[in-house]
């Protein structure tokens, strides 16, 4: 059986991670450049050389900072289609991922965690509440002036141990596995540069998901909203009755916009939101940058509809000044192609099951790769990893839940082999 195979199986996956967290592969939303750093680069090396030491001979690092690599098949069936793996290598803007410091802390004894760098940092247990089912467990952490990089390096070093692991049981069987490392999805650009084509893969899953046992089948809709306001600009001295300021105006449009609801910090569950995340300019113009979000496309529609109007009421004290407001498409909710395709997601709650798990579908208050790979063909749901407190200096994974993932990649792949 597969589980006494695990039983006596040497996992690679911490390992991995704790070599891979200390490659700083932080991504810039404002960079222009594909990939947005060049430092992604530095892991993606690394993982294409550990792909090639494995045995593999189809590893390809190209210019856009994506690693392709392919498992060859073991079974004997022919129809059995190919699936993909997928994982990003960058770590968020929103905290550093320099110099990271991985602490395991074995034996978690059920009290907080106190992080050593700055004693200011404490996971709480009142506030991860999936901390109360690691008892006993590992727990991984930064040393309190970092994110760890467990979103998403976690998944990367699951899937590179289910990797290692097939290739060292040739008995298990399997259909043709593609693996695909991508960089800049932090910055909603991870599936920009790839080559569909080159990938060839019939269905494909992420591994970037948080709590042990769950798949992600539904993702927020998000759109991108860029306002620009041009004021009306003149010497401070002599500007009574003239100066329409734009830093003011656009301090205007931010404070007008609600707390208590329409907010990431006082939204939960099906609920979108308008969320300010860049502001710059001077008195003749400001930007302001936003990221809407939705579960549907009407709603995401209702709310550039508001922030439209609360940005007329604010213009209408300035009657000098203006504004224009650009909307980007940025991706779309996954489960309108899922629903198209329900072995995709069943297949993956048999794996999570087989590994003696209680699996769970669950809709994510964000996006994945995966969000985008599923409108250009590859419908791709997201698995855990493991992953907690993502963005933060707080960010935890344990070693537990990083071995039920590898075990539960394997599992996916002889599924597939087996209902094909």
């Amino acid at each position: 059986m597969l589980t006494n195979r695990f039983a006596n199986y040497s996992y690679t996956a911490v390992d991995r991670f704790l070599r891979y967290v200390q490659i700083d592969t932080q991504s810039d939303p404002q960079s222009t450049t594909n990939p947005s750093t060049e430092k992604q680069k530095d892991l993606s090396r690394v993982l294409e050389q550990e792909l090639r030491d494995m045995g593999l001979s189809d590893v390809e690092l190209d210019a856009w900072g994506y690693v392709y690599a392919t498992i060859p098949a073991t079974t004997d069936k022919a129809n059995v289609p190919t699936l993909c793996l997928c994982s990003h290598v960058d770590t968020s803007p929103d905290v550093t991922g320099a110099g990271v410091k991985p602490i395991i802390h074995t034996h978690w004894n059920g009290s907080d965690i106190v992080l050593p760098d700055d004693t200011t940092q404490v996971i709480r247990v009142h506030e991860h509440p999936d901390l109360q089912h690691q008892i006993g467990n590992d727990i991984i952490t930064a040393s309190g002036t970092t994110l760890l990089g467990a979103d998403n390096k976690a998944g990367v070093a699951e899937i590179m141990d289910a990797a290692h692991f097939l290739l060292t049981h040739p008995d298990v069987k399997h259909g043709r596995i593609r693996l695909l490392f991508t960089p800049d999805e932090e910055v909603g650009r991870g599936t920009e540069k790839v080559d569909m084509q080159k990938l060839d893969a019939r269905f494909g899953y992420t591994i970037d998901g948080e709590a042990l046992g769950t798949l992600e089948d539904e993702t927020f809709s998000a759109d991108a909203v860029t306002i620009t306001v041009q004021g009306v600009s003149t010497h401070p001295g002599f500007a009574k009755g003239k100066l329409e300021n734009a830093l003011k105006i656009a301090a205007d449009l931010l404070a007008s916009l609600p707390k208590e609801h329409l907010s990431p910090e006082t939204t939960e569950d099906k609920e979108g939101f308008v969320h300010p995340t860049r502001f710059e300019g001077n008195q003749d113009q400001a930007v302001l940058e936003f990221i809407i979000r939705d579960f549907t496309e009407v709603g995401l529609q209702e709310k550039e509809t508001y922030l439209q109007n609360k940005l007329n009421d604010v213009l209408k004290s300035y009657p000098g000044s203006s504004a224009q407001l650009l909307v980007k498409e940025q991706y779309r909710n996954m489960k309108k192609v899922l629903d198209q395709h329900p072995d995709v997601v069943e297949n993956a709650l048999e794996a999570i099951r087989r590994a003696g798990l209680s699996a769970e579908r669950r809709s994510i208050r964000g996006g994945t790769d995966g969000s985008r790979l599923s409108f250009m063909g590859l419908p791709c749901p997201n698995i855990f990893a493991g992953e907690h407190a993502f963005h933060s200096r707080l960010e935890w994974v344990s070693v537990q839940d990083m071995h039920k993932a590898v075990e539960v990649i394997v599992n996916l792949v002889q599924v597939w082999e087996e209902r094909s």
